[in-house]
């Protein structure tokens, strides 16, 4: 059994960890904000320049020259914006997994250790009861181990996939410059 003070430290343990947790969400929403937020004042920018530059426009192919250079940089941006976007995703999702990750194994670990204080004060006869609780731990470990193996080839496949489409715009980007 667990002592009032094993039970009070475990409690101030996974309080730490939630507000833990929380920061680190916290801290990518911040990341995300402060991004947009820049994004919203450089549009702001861009759209005055962009204004004035079309309002000082005297013939036809002058406006074909500034909506060719408007439009390249455009794609760029985006495909920027969009990298920033990915990667506070990226790094926020990973800092959360590992806290999640030592969590889960600290739980385990506590969840074992009950099992086993169990299983050695079990009264004679239930060795059978205890086999079987010994039985479903080592599955729901294994499980657990699976399951956790599974996150992280996910994670990996996305950032695969977010480093090939960075590389397929960055591609796409540097021929349309070539183009133009």
């Amino acid at each position: 059994m667990m002592t009032p003070e094993q039970f009070l430290a475990a409690q101030k343990s996974y309080a730490q960890a939630a507000f833990t947790f929380g920061a680190t969400a916290f801290s990518g929403a911040e990341k995300l904000a402060e991004l947009n937020l820049q994004v919203a004042k450089t549009s702001l920018t861009e759209a005055a320049e962009t204004t004035a530059a079309l309002l000082s426009v005297k013939d036809a192919q002058e406006l074909i020259a500034l909506q060719t250079g408007l439009l390249q940089p455009s794609g760029e941006k985006l495909a920027a914006y969009g990298r920033h976007v990915a990667d506070i995703g990226l790094n926020t999702s990973a800092e959360l997994g590992k806290l999640v990750e030592a969590q889960l194994g600290d739980v385990k670990s506590k969840f074992d250790g009950l099992v086993d204080n169990l299983a050695k004060n079990a009264p004679a006869g239930t060795e059978n009861v205890v086999a079987l609780a010994k039985s479903t731990l080592a599955a729901a470990n294994n499980a657990f181990e699976s399951a956790q193996k599974a996150a992280k080839q996910v994670a990996e496949v996305a950032e695969s996939n977010f480093q090939t489409l960075n590389a397929t715009t960055t591609k796409t980007t540097k021929t349309a410059k070539r183009a133009a």
